[in-house]
């Protein structure tokens, strides 16, 4: 299996991309702490994954939890080989109908979470000789996106935090690695069509129709992706931004 006994970090687990993520890490064979902001789901997404998955409840964006998480799992796995940052928020405004709390929202969650677990996750990482960190972006890092602006800049932000440390960091045998996705059934994209006032059925089918694939993705598809970059399959990749999108940013 791609990732038999290695010990992976899948933060914002209990739901989406990140639940998906989880549950197809264990089928690969990982060890896995999984951590999220409720206990129920969490609890449910760990049981999905079986005997070789932990859970931790909490919020990235807490000063000092990004330490904490990675300090628990060495403690309690011996070692971190693999860290996703799965984690994000997105509230939907332009540059002039953000909010002060909105953009320090985002950024906090989307950016300063990725840093910090980034960092603890590269310490961790170095003394035991390597592994691999997987971001997930959007392919709203790659490209424009309407009504969304703090998630595109913290995005931006992921992409290219995402090459400086696969620079900085190939000397210490860690590869650094993003998923960008296109719309993804998810209660994010869910909560963003009920934002505009349409039924579920109605938003998804509007939505494919501007996707080349003329479909929404199922997080499944985004979560194989995942897996890809985060096991040895990948091992002469780093810096990549990985399109999952349906085709959507070739148009």
């Amino acid at each position: 299996m791609q990732l038999r006994d290695k010990v992976v970090i899948v933060t914002g687990a209990t739901s989406g991309i990140g639940a998906a993520t989880a549950k197809a890490a264990a089928v690969a064979g990982a060890r896995l702490m999984l951590t999220g902001r409720s206990v129920e789901r969490g609890e449910a997404v760990r049981a999905a994954c079986g005997g070789a998955a932990q859970f931790i409840a909490g919020d990235v964006s807490e000063a000092g939890f990004a330490e904490r998480l990675v300090e628990e799992t060495v403690r309690r796995c011996g070692r971190l080989d693999v860290l996703v940052n799965n984690a994000g928020v997105v509230h939907r405004h332009t540059a002039e109908t953000a909010t002060d709390a909105e953009w320090d929202h985002v950024i906090a969650v989307n950016v300063t979470a990725v840093f910090r677990l980034s960092r603890a996750g590269i310490r961790a990482m170095k003394r035991t000789g390597g592994g691999a960190i997987v971001n997930i972006g959007s392919d709203w890092a790659l490209v424009g996106g309407r009504n969304a602006f703090a998630y595109c800049a913290s995005k931006g932000a992921v992409a290219q935090m995402t090459r400086a440390m696969a620079v900085d960091h190939a000397k210490d045998n860690i590869r650094v690695n993003c998923v960008c996705p296109g719309d993804i059934d998810t209660p994010m994209l869910a909560s963003g069509i009920a934002r505009r006032g349409l039924a579920q059925e109605e938003g998804l089918k509007r939505l494919a129709a501007e996707i080349p694939l003329g479909r929404v993705a199922h997080p499944d598809e985004i979560a194989k992706a995942v897996v890809f970059l985060a096991s040895d399959d990948s091992s002469f990749m780093t810096g990549a931004m990985m399109s999952v999108d349906g085709g959507s940013t070739a148009k």
